[in-house]
């Protein structure tokens, strides 16, 4: 604990300091790294440079990190997890660096700095890769380096209007308690909890089953991220040509909004797809359920995600502009986001949501350190 009873924090993968904007003013950064010099100034921009440190976290040792921090926070590389990815898994070159991270954590605790809490996140295909043998393996390392831990699934439509859902595993040292739930809640989902059960029993054994309550009903839809006055709109040709990309269901869904009698937004990803009688062919796919889809790193055409806006007769549509994709993620406002839209996009698609992991803080991470009352996102 620094001075002023403000826990410090290590952020891992840190890309634009998300982690950090979720923990909030009540927790002081004593040391975070990325790889990424595009997401280092990004950083350094919002957060100032003076404990971050760029480079590969292979690279690092314990000697490169100040102080005994309460948390370890890692957003772990997800590419090799991902439903998107080669299926390497944690055996991947971008995953894989989990292992590094651990490493790190071992060669903290030898010298007596272990972080009393230790969190990771990636993404939901983390439960099934490799048959289950990389969840088995994310919650092996905490428990091989003295942690008892418990997994959550949480999406982060719960707090914002993106379908982003994740996998977070948090665990404590000897002598530091999370609370714990007597049965399953609204953050252990029945793929979760098969996940569990299929673990050997040793790890099931030791898997905490984490207390973690349902946050206030949302009532940010995709509208109310929508920026006033952005440019961009595609021309009514190329409107057409999205539009002609759709299956019936869901030209049936835009022709539905438009009977609404009232603007409505919804967002659109053009998908590969098989058709009937052999092949594939480009489809766009909407939805117009209040929500985004999950934000991505802009690696392709398939990933970047269209506003579409209906009002009666009128429909167009656009890219999403880099400010809507900070707010789909939980940013404030007056963070500052680079000047490049690709380059904006790739930050936030590849960030963890802010108010997921103020909820975390608040409801497990500051209770199991004695941080009382624990504040709600």
């Amino acid at each position: 604990m620094k001075a002023g009873g403000r826990p410090g924090f290590l952020e891992f993968f840190a890309g634009g300091g998300m982690a950090r904007a979720g923990l909030g003013p009540g927790w002081d950064c004593l040391f975070a790294n990325d790889i990424d010099p595009k997401k280092a100034a990004s950083y350094a921009e919002n957060w100032g440079a003076e404990a971050f440190r760029l480079g590969d976290v292979t690279a690092l040792s314990p000697a490169d990190i100040p102080g005994r921090a309460a948390l370890a926070w890692g957003s772990f590389p997800c590419q090799d997890l991902s439903l998107a990815g080669a299926g390497k898994g944690l055996g991947g070159a971008r995953s894989g660096t989990y292992f590094a991270f651990w490493r790190l954590l071992a060669g903290l605790a030898a010298e007596g700095r272990a972080p009393a809490l230790v969190a990771v996140e990636n993404v939901a295909g983390a439960l099934t890769a490799r048959g289950g043998a990389d969840f088995a393996a994310i919650l092996d390392a905490f428990v091989a380096n003295g942690y008892r831990a418990g997994a959550l699934m949480i999406d982060a439509a719960s707090f914002l209007p993106q379908s982003r859902p994740r996998l977070f595993v948090v665990g404590a040292r000897e002598g530091v308690s999370l609370p714990l739930a007597k049965a399953p809640g609204p953050f252990h989902p029945p793929a979760l909890l098969r996940a569990v059960e299929a673990l050997p029993e040793s790890l099931r054994a030791a898997h905490l089953l984490l207390r973690l309550p349902e946050p206030p009903r949302r009532n940010l839809t995709l509208s109310g991220i929508v920026e006033e006055g952005a440019g961009g709109w595609l021309p009514e040709p190329k409107t057409a040509r999205l539009l002609s990309l759709m299956a019936p269901r869901h030209r049936a869904a835009v022709e539905a909004a438009q009977a609404v009698g009232r603007t409505v937004h919804g967002c659109v990803f053009r998908r590969t797809r098989p058709v009937a009688g052999g092949g594939k062919a480009q489809r766009a796919e909407v939805r117009f359920d209040g929500l985004a889809g999950c934000l991505r790193t802009p690696g392709g055409g398939s990933s970047r995600q269209f506003l579409i806006e209906v009002d009666g007769a009128s429909v167009r549509a656009r890219l999403m502009t880099a400010r809507e994709a900070a707010r789909l993620m939980g940013l404030p406002e007056d963070y500052i986001l680079p000047a490049r839209l690709n380059a904006a996009l790739h930050l936030a698609g590849d960030g963890v949501a802010p108010p997921v992991v103020r909820w975390l803080a608040a409801h497990l991470f500051e209770p199991a350190l004695g941080l009382a009352p624990a504040r709600a996102a």
